[in-house]
Parts: C-alpha cells; sequence; structure tokens
C-alpha cells in the first residue's frame, strides 16, 4: 500500500533584526494565516537554527510538508534596495546553506505599513500590535505571493 503524501504548504517569512514573522499557507496554497515570530539572535546560523526548528514544528503539529518559502525583500518605493536589504540576503544566504527547501525573495514593500494599519483599526494597545505586526507582515507577504501564484495559475489554463 502507498504512503499518503502530505499535503504541501509554503511558508512566509518577514526578517526583522529582533523578531522575524513567520506566515504559513493552507494545503491549497490560497490563504496565508500568520503564524508564530521567532525572536532573532545576534548570530544568524543560530536565528535559523531557529527558524528551521519552527519548520519542523509547522510540518509536525499541521502533518504537512513545507514545499517553498518565500522570505519578504525590504525595497524602497524607488525599487532600490533598503538598509535592510544587506540583512535579509545574509539570513537568506546562511538558510539557503542549511535547508534544501527552494527559498524565494519577495517584494514586501509596504507589507509593515498595511500590517500596522490594519493592527491599529483593530482594538489592540500598541504594545499587543508591536507582537504582532511581524507574523501579520509575514502573512501579507505570503497572501502576495499566493495571490501572484494563482494568478499565473489562471492565466495558464486561459491559453
Amino acid at each position: 500500500m502507498q504512503a499518503k503524501l502530505k499535503p504541501k504548504r509554503v511558508l512566509g517569512i518577514d526578517f526583522g533584526l529582533k523578531r522575524i514573522g513567520l506566515a504559513i499557507s493552507d494545503e491549497r496554497q490560497i490563504i496565508a494565516s500568520p503564524y508564530k515570530t521567532v525572536q532573532a539572535e545576534k548570530k544568524g546560523e543560530k536565528t535559523v537554527q531557529k527558524i528551521l526548528a519552527a519548520i519542523d514544528e509547522i510540518q509536525t503539529n499541521l502533518v504537512c510538508d513545507i514545499e517553498e518559502m518565500i522570505v519578504g525583500m525590504p525595497l524602497m518605493m524607488s525599487g532600490k534596495k533598503g538598509l535592510l536589504a544587506d540583512e535579509v540576503n545574509h539570513f537568506i544566504q546562511i538558510l539557503s546553506q542549511a535547508t534544501t527547501l527552494p527559498i524565494k525573495i519577495w517584494d514586501e514593500r509596504l507589507s509593515t505599513v498595511q500590517a500596522e494599519r490594519s493592527l491599529r483599526e483593530s482594538d489592540m494597545t500598541r504594545k499587543q500590535r508591536t507582537k504582532v505586526v511581524d507574523i501579520v507582515s509575514a502573512a501579507i507577504i505570503l497572501q502576495s505571493y499566493l495571490d501572484y501564484k494563482a494568478h499565473l495559475r489562471n492565466c495558464s489554463e486561459i491559453t
């Protein structure tokens, strides 16, 4: 009897120097949901180990396989790389050496602004918003990517 294949999900990552937001797609890769925040370490390798532990946790708890990771790249409105871009590139370099999972870079322009705006509209205090803004940003980054993939699928079905 053949083993049942686990559903595939996509992981979204919003990198920050203090906190890293993680978001996860549903099994159909249509909807992104905030997952958790990981505290960044001074050493990138330690931060990556925490991310890999979170991936193991997701795969175990949700009984799935992570198919790919989407990492937000902080670009300025002009399209040039922002100040944090070098840190993100360094993080991606360490992460790619520690895992065989595909890593895609995704434009995250305005994701944090959008996350903060939507959280301000809630009844959360500033302190509460600070704790969740990173995972909401990760979900926005991932949702943008999932929407893009869905658009590509729809276009290929038309032709």
